[in-house]
């Protein structure tokens, strides 16, 4: 068996006994390190030479990549500019990685597989829970309850920690995307109806507050084509009495105060009403 195509299938890397077990010769793998088809991670761990670097400098120091870290590569909705964050076993000894790294070493909620350079999603989660601001991580539990990866009863069945309870409790499955669930979150305060995605006019918009008050928000995706079939659709909300509002994802991070002091004033003037 080719060992460049069986480490290729595995993600770039993997253990030598893995490669073994799955029919790889002893032979093809010394044959393949001579010509420079992979390399020596780690006593026992090979990589191909364009791996993910992330995945190879962590299987080098003996960690294995988690909480926030595993949540953006399980395609979760995970705040800009986090360092990495890597998991080592409890009884682990010698773990040295660069200072802007952080490491967790909490005993994990599911068992960790040996050939795993991912976490599972189950404790990134729990790992989520304890280390990021409560907003943060509610946004990405629901991140993670909305795309279907994981669910709440599933969740309930887990020994999982006070922080991790809490989280449970409070989140909700109904957000697309982080910035829908942070703007709920933010906006509790005042009481009033909510509903993330709710379906108006034949399409989904991302939050209507009350029975009038539709809230957009828009990505980097919304330009184009998109930002002319969302200013139409914008259009037509108006014409059906909806008052529609548009922000964007540096207004609803870094400048907070701004776009709630917009949402404060719209349900003062009754824009929320029918």
């Amino acid at each position: 068996m080719d060992p460049v195509g069986e480490l290729r299938r595995r993600g770039g890397v993997a253990r030598l006994s893995a490669l073994r077990e799955a029919g790889v010769s002893a032979y093809s793998l010394r044959r393949a390190k001579e010509r420079g088809a992979i390399r020596t991670v780690r006593q026992g761990w090979v990589a191909l030479p364009d791996a993910d670097p992330q995945v190879v400098g962590a299987v080098a120091r003996g960690v294995i990549l988690s909480c926030v870290t595993a949540a953006k590569r399980h395609g979760l909705w995970v705040p800009e500019e986090l360092p990495l964050h890597v998991a080592a076993s409890p009884k682990a000894t010698r773990i040295t990685v660069p200072s802007q790294v952080v490491v967790h070493w909490a005993k994990p909620i599911m068992p960790r597989p040996p050939d795993a350079t991912v976490d599972e999603l189950v404790n990134a989660l729990a790992l989520i829970a304890q280390c990021q601001p409560f907003e943060s991580a509610l946004v990405i539990w629901e991140s993670a309850m909305n795309r279907g990866l994981v669910d709440a009863a599933r969740l309930r069945g887990f020994d999982l920690p006070a922080s991790a309870r809490e989280l449970l409790a409070k989140a909700r499955p109904f957000a697309d995307s982080g910035l829908e669930s942070i703007f709920v979150y933010r906006l509790r305060w005042m009481g009033l109806r909510m509903l993330p995605q709710a379906w108006i006019l034949d399409r989904r918009v991302d939050l209507l507050i009350g029975e009038r008050l539709v809230v957009q928000i828009d990505g980097a995706t919304h330009t184009g084509a998109q930002r002319t079939r969302d200013i139409a659709h914008d259009a037509q909300l108006v014409l059906h009495g909806y008052f529609p509002l548009r922000f964007s994802y540096e207004q609803v991070m870094e400048r907070w105060h701004e776009v709630q002091a917009v949402i404060m004033e719209a349900v003062a003037q009754g824009k929320h009403l029918a």
